[in-house]
């Protein structure tokens, strides 16, 4: 026995959904989906007991894609689940660990290997929330219970544990039962709801204007608050009026739906049946927007280490307001930009007065958004590059995919290798220009902002994650009606 059999025996212990032993209907999964989406919501608005109020998000400012909700026992969202996925990617990636996905055995293992990472990074990414103080118990609570707050802290520590642990068990009912994946729709339910409450919270800030894009501006022009003829009041109806988040926001949602749609077509021919003839399509966002997640989740996870030093006051990667807003050092280079106010100067250093900090120099602010955006872009293409080879739509796998469905290029000989050719002249030039406009469309949307404050990241996942569910429920249609198809597909 290998030793990735002895590993994969041991890790195979670890209780799983087990798939479906026969066809499950489109009514079936779309009810799966459901039910899991509204245990999603129930789980989010389940306060962890014993939190006190003063007890802060250490992801506040990657909550969009991480999904989740602060305060609740699904406080770590999906961030263990990417996290691991990073972590996988990368050991494959730098040959640490050799994995051949045509190989069921390598597919079995590299699950479960997946499945034990998000375990232990569970307890991982709850632990310095903890240690550091972001997590704290309610000490009134713990004394009318008649126990320590250490006791209470512990108690706070599993319910994370188990938020951590569920959320990976219903990403994998979802993949496996249900439509798309979990990680998914747990990210388009969060940013959905934030951009419902972007547009039409009727809720005042601290300012006593309303939140939402409509009843803020029913708001100015019925109370004639704002002069809209002097440059000022034309500034702040862009900015702080959403004007330029709502164009932001119509212009990538245009733009992701014809990228999504724009792709290069392989023709194929079937070798049972004469005549028979279909194609493969490769999109040109072909890795998807997933890789986003996965950049996001380093800056966040580089984040929650220059966070610890600093809560420990150690500031050699820079000092932290509030706990969480970075303001100096390589931090601040590092942590992402969701809106204008974090890019024009005059706004950062409001914001940065706000805090009683002096602000940064015009320079370092250009830095601070050429840093993210070789972060992003450059990031994108690496992670694309990653996300390929990791889940079978490399060029070979691609090629086994359609040689073991009967499946062949026309006017080519049947066998692996021709159909590789073909596949290698589009695939990996593909990945990485796909990655590239994705990590250029990020970058812009989050310079812009967006409704709702979900940021570039959130509101691309959002957008491309429903068109191919979109596409994914007409598939399942498909399945029922194209016996070839439905043998291409792996059903």
């Amino acid at each position: 026995m290998t030793d990735m059999q002895q590993l994969n025996s041991l890790l195979s212990k670890i209780p799983t959904i087990q798939r479906p032993t026969r066809a499950v209907s489109f009514k079936e999964k779309l009810m799966w989906t459901i039910g899991i989406l509204a245990v999603y919501f129930l789980l989010t608005n389940i306060q962890l007991f014993g939190l006190s109020p003063e007890s802060s998000d250490m992801f506040e400012a990657y909550r969009t894609f991480f999904a989740g909700a602060s305060g609740s026992i699904l406080l770590l969202g999906i961030g263990p689940i990417v996290t691991a996925s990073i972590i996988l990617q990368l050991l494959v990636g730098a040959n640490v660990i050799n994995l051949d996905l045509s190989n069921p055995l390598h597919q079995e293992f590299s699950q479960n290997l997946q499945k034990a990472l998000i375990i232990v990074m569970a307890v991982l990414e709850a632990i310095p929330q903890i240690v550091s103080g972001f997590i704290q118990p309610d000490v009134a609570l713990a004394n009318s219970l008649g126990i320590d707050s250490s006791m209470m802290l512990f108690g706070i520590f599993i319910q994370i544990v188990i938020g951590g642990l569920m959320i990976m068990y219903m990403d994998e009912i979802v993949s496996r039962w249900g439509i798309g994946s979990g990680v998914g729709l747990f990210i388009v339910a969060g940013i959905s709801e934030q951009l419902i409450n972007g547009i039409i919270n009727w809720r005042p800030d601290e300012t006593g204007i309303p939140v939402g894009l409509i009843p803020k501006w029913i708001y100015i022009f019925q109370s004639g608050a704002l002069d809209l003829a002097t440059m000022d009041g034309i500034s702040y109806m862009l900015i702080s009026g959403g004007v330029l988040g709502l164009i932001s926001t119509i212009a990538i949602f245009m733009f992701v739906v014809y990228a999504e749609s724009t792709r290069i077509e392989i023709p194929l021919s079937y070798s049972g049946v004469k005549g028979a003839r279909g194609k493969f399509p490769v999109k040109l966002i072909y890795a998807s927007v997933l890789p986003m997640i996965l950049v996001r989740a380093l800056q966040a996870n580089i984040q929650m280490i220059c966070m610890l030093l600093d809560s420990h006051g150690i500031h050699i990667f820079g000092q932290y307001v509030n706990g969480t807003t970075p303001v100096s050092g390589i931090a601040y280079y590092l942590s992402p930009i969701n809106s204008p106010y974090q890019w024009i100067p005059t706004m950062v250093r409001d914001s940065f007065a706000n805090y009683g900090v002096m602000g940064p120099e015009t320079w370092q602010i250009g830095l601070h958004v050429l840093m993210d955006a070789i972060f992003l872009i450059v990031g994108g293409i690496i992670f694309a590059k990653f996300w390929v080879q990791t889940t079978g739509m490399d060029s070979h796998s691609t090629a086994n995919k359609i040689y073991n469905s009967g499946l062949q290029v026309p006017g080519f000989r049947r066998n692996i290798g021709s159909i590789e050719k073909i596949t290698d002249r589009y695939i990996p030039r593909v990945t990485v220009l796909g990655g590239a406009i994705i990590g250029g469309l990020t970058l812009v949307a989050s310079l812009l902002g967006t409704i709702g404050s979900v940021g570039g990241t959130g509101l691309l996942l959002t957008i491309s994650i429903v068109y191919r569910l979109y596409e994914e429920i007409g598939t399942e249609a498909m399945k029922g009606m194209h016996p070839i198809l439905r043998n291409f597909l792996g059903d």
